[in-house]
Order: C-alpha cells, then sequence, then structure tokens
C-alpha cells in the first residue's frame, strides 16, 4: 500500500519543540567574533565622518570596521544576476546612503553584549540629501538595467480591446484597491556565521536556497565556488525574505577574512525592517465588464508597486487578470514608484497573492451590480485554457471545487447579509485562490542499506514546510519501506544540489529527484535478484518477482555490497535552471476560499468566525503536513485582509514600529477554531512525475478578497484599501 496522500508527522517536530535543532544563530565556533551593524539613521545622503573612539574603549570590543576597510567585492559580482543577488547595491562598499537602515559600520567584539554597547556610542556625521516617499512618487517604468526581477513575468499584456470591451459593456465594476507594504518577520531573523580556513570558507547561514548563497559569496570574493560551503539544516521560516543574498551575508564574511577569525551575526527585529525584503505597498485599478449574463467582456488591471531606488523589484500583481477567467479582452500591466526605501522582494504568494485581492473585490462588486451569486459569477466564466495563451492548464479541477466547497461550507444556505447575532452583523464572502509555481533543476542521492533501511542526500532546506518529511515518504513508496526507515541529510552544499525553497516549487523539483534516485536504486536492487525491474515489487525490506520472495539483506550480501546508491536528477526542457511549468501545458494550483464573518458596526470590530478551503492543487505527498500549509496560509490571509501593515514614515524616511509590538499579526485568539481545508483527487503528470503542483502558497490567496466581500455582506462597506481596520468599519 502506497504511503503517499497519508498523513505523516514531521519528523523533525520533536527536536524543534525540544529546542534541540540548531539553527544558524545557535552556531558557534572556538575564537569567534560577534559582529553588530551600525545602521544608517538617514533615508539619504552620505556619511562624512564615524568616530570610533568610544567603541574601541569598550572592554571586549576589538575592531570597528567602516567602508574604507572592507575589501571590496570581485568583479565576478556582476556576473551574479539580481535574483539570486538580492540587490546590486552594496553597502559599506563607499559612504553613499540610499536607505535608512542601511549598514554603515560593524563592530567586532568577543561577546554579544561587548558589540551591542560598541555599536551604541559608534557616532556617524552625514551630510543629507533629499529623500523620495516611496508611495508618493509618481508612478514609472521599469528600468531594464535594474535587476532581472522585471523578467520574470510580461511587464504588459494585451489581448484584444480591453478598454473599448468595457466601456461598451452592459455591467461595469472595479476602481482602486490599495494594500500597504507588509514584512513577513519569519520566527528566526537572519543570521550567519562564517569563518575562514585556508582560502575556504564556511557560512552557516538562515537561508531559502543553499547554492544561491554558495555561488554569490564564491563571485564577491573571486573564488571558485567549491571553496564555499553554506550550511543549514533547518531554517525558521523565510516567507521570502531569506530566498537571495542579502548584503549582511556578504559583509559577514568579509568581515571573518579581515579579522582572521570566525565571524557571527544575528539581525535584531528592528534591523529585519531595513536590511531583508518585505511586500511592497501596491496600488491596484481594476476594472471589469460583463454582458447582462454576466459574462466577462473586458478585464483590465494596472498593478504599481514600490521599490528601491536601485534595483527595480516588479510585484507581478496584474497576473491573476490574464490567468483566472475566460475573457477575449485583457488587459494586464505593470509600473514601479521609486523611493528611499530598502528594495522589495517576494513574500509569500506573491503576484497571486496581491492580485488576487484587487480582483476578488472587483469580481465581488461586478456579482453584487448583476445581482447574481458571486459564485454563480466565476462558473460563467470557468475556463479550462489559460486566457493569456491560448493553451489548455495543465490540469483543473477547480468546478469540483467550488461544488465541494460550497457544499461544506452551506455556501448556498448561507445566513442572509446583515443577519444579526446580538451586536454583530453577519456576512460571507468568497474568493478565487490560484498560484502560479516554478519548477527548478534540482538533484538527490538515495542509499539503501542492506539492514533495509535508506538514506536520502540533497542540499534543500527545510524552512517549516515539510520536505525533510514528505522526500522519506517518496522514497519509502518506491522502495517498499516504512518513512520511519528513511533518514535525509538535507541542508549542506557538500550534498547534491537541490533547487530552492520557495516558489511552490520544492516537492515538485526536488521531489522529483529523490523520486528518480530511489527508482534507480529499486532498478539496481531488481538486477541484483535477476529479475525485470518493471515487474518487481518491494514491501517491508523484501523483494517479490511473481511468487518468489527475497530479503535485501540477502540480495546485498549475495553480491558483496553494503548499500545499493544512486543519484536522479529533475531536469527541465532545454537544461533550464528554472521554468515555469511546461511548455505545452500552463500550470497552476486553484481553489477556492469561503468566510464567514462577524462585524460590529458601533465599535468597528470584525471577527473571522469560519472558513472553509478546497483546493485543486496535484497529488498531495502528505495530507497532515498540506492541510496545515492551507490552514497557514489562510491565517497569513486573514493578517493581510485585518491586521498586517508596516507603515513608511514620511517626514524621517524610515519605517515606523519595528518590531512584532507595533504590528498586529494573528495570534491564536484571532483565528477560530473551525477552519475545514479539502484537497480534489487529482494528478498532474504535466506538472511533473509525481503528479504534484505547488501548495505552500496557494492557501494565502483570495483570503483578503473573501474578507472584504463578506464585510461588504454584513454590513454594506465596500473597503477597497487593506487592511480592513476598525476606523474603515464604524457606522454612526
Amino acid at each position: 500500500m502506497s504511503n503517499l496522500g497519508q498523513s505523516i508527522p514531521r519528523h523533525d517536530g520533536p527536536i524543534k519543540v525540544t529546542g534541540s535543532a540548531l539553527y544558524a544563530g545557535d552556531r558557534n565556533l572556538p575564537s569567534q567574533l560577534y559582529a553588530v551593524f551600525v545602521n544608517a539613521t538617514i533615508p539619504a545622503g552620505h556619511v562624512v565622518s564615524i568616530e570610533t573612539t568610544a567603541a574601541l574603549a569598550r572592554v571586549g570590543v576589538v575592531r570597528v570596521l567602516k567602508a574604507s576597510d572592507m575589501p571590496r567585492v570581485h568583479r565576478k559580482l556582476d556576473e551574479i544576476s539580481v535574483p539570486p543577488l538580492a540587490t546590486r547595491f552594496m553597502p559599506m562598499q563607499s559612504d553613499d546612503i540610499v536607505y535608512e537602515g542601511q549598514p554603515v559600520a560593524m563592530v567586532l567584539a568577543e561577546s554579544l553584549q561587548a558589540a551591542e554597547a560598541g555599536a551604541a556610542v559608534v557616532r556617524v556625521r552625514y551630510e543629507r540629501r533629499p529623500f523620495v516617499v516611496p508611495d508618493t512618487a509618481p508612478a514609472a517604468d521599469v528600468a531594464p538595467d535594474k535587476g532581472n526581477y522585471s523578467k520574470a513575468n510580461a511587464l504588459e499584456f494585451h489581448k484584444g480591446d480591453a478598454a473599448g470591451a468595457i466601456a461598451g459593456a452592459a455591467f461595469r465594476a472595479g476602481g482602486e484597491y490599495t494594500q500597504p507594504s507588509r514584512h513577513g518577520n519569519p520566527m528566526e531573523p537572519c543570521a550567519i556565521l562564517a569563518v575562514w580556513e585556508g582560502g575556504r570558507l564556511t557560512v552557516y547561514d538562515a537561508v531559502q536556497h543553499l547554492p544561491a548563497v554558495q555561488n554569490t559569496l564564491a563571485a564577491a570574493f573571486g573564488i571558485d565556488h567549491s571553496k564555499v560551503r553554506v550550511v543549514a539544516p533547518h531554517t525558521g521560516g523565510g516567507f521570502g525574505t531569506k530566498a537571495f543574498v542579502w548584503p549582511h551575508e556578504i559583509l559577514v564574511s568579509m568581515a571573518a577574512r579581515v579579522a582572521g577569525r570566525p565571524v557571527k551575526m544575528v539581525l535584531t527585529r528592528q534591523q529585519q525592517y531595513g536590511m531583508v525584503g518585505y511586500q511592497p505597498q501596491m496600488t491596484h485599478e481594476v476594472r471589469l465588464g460583463s454582458d447582462s449574463q454576466g459574462r466577462l467582456l473586458g478585464v483590465s488591471h494596472e498593478a504599481v508597486n514600490v521599490t528601491g531606488m536601485t534595483d527595480d523589484y516588479v510585484e507581478f500583481g496584474a497576473v491573476p487578470a490574464k490567468s483566472f477567467y475566460a475573457c477575449e479582452n485583457i488587459s494586464a500591466t505593470h509600473r514601479i514608484r521609486r523611493g528611499h526605501v530598502v528594495l522589495p522582494t517576494f513574500m509569500r504568494s506573491p503576484w497571486d497573492g496581491p492580485g488576487s485581492w484587487a480582483l476578488g473585490s472587483a469580481m465581488d462588486e461586478l456579482a453584487r451590480s448583476l445581482n447574481v451569486d458571486p459564485l454563480d459569477l466565476r462558473l460563467a466564466n470557468y475556463t479550462e485554457l489559460d486566457p493569456e495563451s491560448g493553451k489548455p492548464w495543465s490540469s483543473k479541477k477547480l468546478r469540483e471545487a467550488y461544488d465541494e466547497g460550497a457544499r461544506r461550507f452551506g455556501w448556498r444556505e448561507r445566513p442572509k447579509g446583515g443577519t444579526l447575532d446580538g451586536h454583530w452583523r453577519i456576512g460571507c464572502g468568497m474568493a478565487d485562490c490560484s498560484q502560479g509555481q516554478a519548477r527548478f533543476h534540482s538533484t538527490a542521492k538515495v542509499r539503501l542499506r542492506a539492514d533495509g533501511t535508506a538514506q536520502l542526500e540533497s542540499s534543500f532546506c527545510d524552512i517549516g514546510t515539510g520536505p525533510a518529511t514528505v522526500f522519506p515518504q517518496i522514497v519509502a513508496d518506491v522502495l517498499g519501506l516504512d518513512p520511519a526507515q528513511v533518514t535525509a541529510l538535507s541542508g549542506d552544499t557538500n550534498l547534491p544540489y537541490a533547487g530552492p525553497t520557495y516558489g511552490s516549487s520544492t516537492t515538485i523539483s526536488t521531489g522529483a529527484a529523490v523520486q528518480k534516485a530511489a527508482q534507480d536504486v529499486r532498478s539496481k536492487l531488481a538486477r541484483l535478484a535477476g529479475w525485470p525491474a518493471d515487474q518487481v515489487s518491494l514491501e517491508g525490506g523484501h523483494i517479490a518477482y511473481g511468487s518468489t520472495s527475497r530479503t535485501i539483506r540477502d540480495i546485498l550480501g549475495e553480491a558483496g555490497v553494503a548499500e545499493l546508491a544512486s543519484e536522479g536528477a529533475f531536469d527541465l526542457p532545454g537544461n533550464a535552471p528554472v521554468d515555469m511549468g511546461s511548455p505545452g501545458f500552463p500550470t497552476r494550483s486553484f481553489g477556492v476560499v469561503f468566510v464567514e464573518v462577524a462585524v460590529d458596526p458601533e465599535l468597528g470590530l470584525l471577527r473571522l468566525r469560519r472558513a472553509t478551503g478546497v483546493y485543486s492543487a496535484g497529488r498531495i505527498i502528505n495530507s497532515m503536513t498540506s492541510r496545515s500549509q492551507m490552514i497557514g496560509g489562510i491565517v497569513w490571509g486573514w493578517g493581510m485582509a485585518a491586521m498586517e501593515a508596516s507603515h513608511y514614515e514620511p517626514t524621517l524616511g524610515r519605517w515606523l514600529a519595528k518590531d512584532l509590538a507595533g504590528v498586529p499579526i494573528p495570534v491564536n485568539a484571532d483565528i477560530p477554531p473551525d477552519i475545514d481545508v479539502a484537497f480534489i483527487d487529482e494528478f498532474d503528470a504535466n506538472s511533473g512525475p509525481l503528479g504534484a503542483k505547488g501548495i505552500g502558497e496557494l492557501g494565502a490567496t483570495g483570503v483578503a478578497a473573501a474578507v472584504a466581500n463578506a464585510v461588504f455582506d454584513a454590513i454594506g462597506v465596500r473597503v477597497r484599501d487593506l487592511p480592513i481596520t476598525p476606523d474603515k468599519l464604524i457606522q454612526t
């Protein structure tokens, strides 16, 4: 019996809850120094002088590094694209300042306390320059020479005449929808411990893709990538923050070389706001036009996002407009606003998360103007073809998800909007969920031992999403073992190359490589037994052919080998390092979310009472971890809808409330016990050999729109500006 699809607890759960899992910040080496940055207090200008006398007088302070003390990055760094290098701008290579929080000096000390004390008395004198507040900057076109973020999708897509179709439509809806910047705030802040030994660099890092760090550091120092080792067996959440290589990773590695000793740094929560990425503030202009039956005649979506001054990050929020619904006239465009702020980057559910909020809200407005059920409007515009390419989706069972979700939630029998429950008014809303996925070249090695146990080796990192549990399941399924008999070695660039843990790609890519390696081991075992590989079965440490069965131990013993090993690869067409799905079949995961909220219009209170999400997301490998992912996504979406915002102070040019105390995020008390999640049975052969699709980000899409739609259902107030705070709900 296959174990794929079963609920298997995370194998690393015990070591994490008992505190024995080692994260980057937990690592220590003999004679290490502790590093603390001195951060710029202005958003634009340059450093005139840095006074370090008081810092160097502190007990335990060894050195204060300034830009003039740092090695220059090697010209080979120019060969690393942006991303995986987060930004082309490198602090402490000059005295220029382009965002508040930028590192201008680094204190090295014998203890963390000494480093912090030293950093507190470093005095920096600046020459200020005028700065640009990002969300008030004029919208501008993307510059092709400012990084490769803009190349991840089409900046513009036009099919037919969207403007003309909307203007001539019998029914129109839409408007401007805005959302603030949001910081991901993973539990583990960014951290790194760097050590040089004989011209070789080893870093213990908090990352989402180890080889990217390896290659970037090698380029920065002009050495071969084989001389850089990156270790990260556990990463405490990422949400995109740790997806790319940020300046602190290069600067700490430089400091270790300058000092001749290991150097360790853990960013503070405040520094997480000024030194790494986040989701940018966005403005969406969405226009829809339909006929009297609700069939879409035109869809227009212009998305504008904030970015930094040195690189152009594009949040492709208009992607849903060309992906969700059948329509012959579509316009999807993207522009940016440049300001003095650290560069934003991908955050969980990029593109589709922000875009589904705007499009899902506009669809609800159109349904209201048509006086049709919002679910029926979706069904009227359902398509089995990708509206952008015209090709069939690799697989899509969204219609089944609609039916199952409506049944489980009781959508057709929902209470009338505005129904009173004490002082609360009840409302229900729904929205589509969908997320594109990436696929990356990946490799893995599997070893089968004579005792019937197996070991998986690959450089993937587990950021809490469960690949270290799911991948042994795959090996066990192929080799007929119990998943508990398979161990995983991961998080080390000395292991076979694995793709990143982001982009809803990990199971599809590295999981496929794991499966291939296990299948090759299975074939080797069959050949040793003298049996055809395609006609054997494995179970419980035995291999069987017809009515004959032998133990793995006996077969390997007769052959005189202790183990069988094989490396498998997931290769993309044309040996590409990454793609967005099979060339002939565009790939997306789909779903629907229904929510019920309660609103107190006198106090402006908003509560989530229940939620149902049903998803068409390919083959589910582990139903427990998958369900956990979707529940987490719905909670994430609730935070986006009702609570979270990072505010930029326009007079000082800095982020306000740089901590978890000043930025509301969902906690257990904010989340109802009734979050219902289900998956439609599906196997997507076009996505990859496992039949799986991406789910890591799917659950967070659509939720904000569903909540806003439910609020309108409850009190008749259409909120187009997230988050939905009390001031937007109070009715006098």
